[in-house]
């Protein structure tokens, strides 16, 4: 454990925004399963909603700094490939 003062707050901020990251990524995985749960049951508008959905929550993520934008966007992609019918 740290013995300054500024190092225990600061690993008291990292750990509060691991927290969040995670809760953030968590949430889009979770998106993700919703979308291709729709896109196998075929329902053209619960794959459109969920799909600007995803999208939302990825972009956030990105503005937040929780993930990477090159993640977001091969994330965004995917989710892309999953909405046409491609997904491979």
């Amino acid at each position: 454990m740290a013995n300054i003062a500024s190092q225990k707050k600061r690993i008291l901020r990292s750990e509060r925004e691991r927290v969040e990251n995670r809760r953030i990524t968590s949430a889009i995985k979770t998106y993700f399963n919703r979308l291709e749960k729709a896109a196998e049951e075929g329902d053209a508008e619960a794959i459109k909603t969920e799909h600007r959905d995803l999208v939302s929550k990825i972009d956030k993520a990105v503005q937040r700094g929780a993930i990477h934008r090159n993640n977001g966007a091969r994330k965004k992609s995917r989710a892309a490939r999953i909405v046409a019918g491609d997904a491979s």
